[in-house]
């Protein structure tokens, strides 16, 4: 049965899982992260390193998509994928990009507003080969983002690949495949709170300092 809309209306939670004052906050956001991530992981919460992937297209359309977060770095947050990808050629021509983590259920969430540029070729080299090996024949065998005639089609690609390093012979990482680091210009790290007057803590970078400050809910 459909819901109707009043009842899609009538859905609300009230917050009141935990609050983030200012003074709790550090003072590097991508440390701060850190911080919530490692509370995300002990908390065992669901896909912790999920993030919401947005770029915007020829169009200016924008284009949103979950990824997992790889690594947290000193200046950004890395993930791996397809440079062919639809996301690797929005992002080559428009190298600005957004991501969300959510974690419901710390009724948390976290923005990053940042510039995205390709890990160097090694650092990519290093991790495709720390991948299990099937991850590896899908990374090559993958036309990703673009039209195939049926999941046959892909199923043969993974068997050729599969057939032809057979034994202990090393997949090498393909050219289209790799890592992109993003690195923040802003952040900001929201708290749930009851009646809706949830905890915003953002930083903002002026000239590689970073500017925290509170916003209101």
């Amino acid at each position: 049965m459909a819901i109707v809309r009043q009842e899609l209306a009538d859905l609300r939670e009230d917050y009141v899982k935990g609050s983030f004052d200012y003074e709790d906050a550090v003072a590097d956001p991508i440390q701060q992260l850190a911080v919530w991530l490692d509370d995300a992981l002990r908390a065992e919460v669901m896909e912790p390193t999920a993030m919401v992937l947005s770029t915007v297209d020829d169009r200016r359309m924008p284009q949103s998509r979950v990824v997992l977060l790889k690594d947290i770095k000193p200046d950004g947050l890395s993930f791996y994928t397809n440079y062919d990808s639809a996301k690797g050629n929005q992002v080559a021509q428009h190298p600005y990009v957004s991501l969300l983590f959510f974690w419901s259920e710390l009724q948390r969430q976290v923005r990053v507003v940042g510039t995205i540029e390709k890990l160097p070729p090694a650092e990519s080299d290093q991790y495709f080969q720390s991948r299990p090996r099937g991850s590896q024949i899908g990374a090559v065998a993958s036309p990703q983002s673009q039209v195939i005639p049926d999941r046959s089609f892909l199923e043969q690609r993974v068997a050729e690949i599969d057939s032809k390093y057979t034994g202990d012979i090393p997949i090498p990482r393909p050219a289209h495949w790799g890592g992109y680091l993003v690195r923040p210009v802003e952040m900001e790290f929201w708290q749930g709170r009851a009646s809706r007057l949830h905890d915003r803590i953002a930083y903002v970078q002026e000239a590689s300092i970073w500017k925290k400050q509170r916003l209101a809910p």
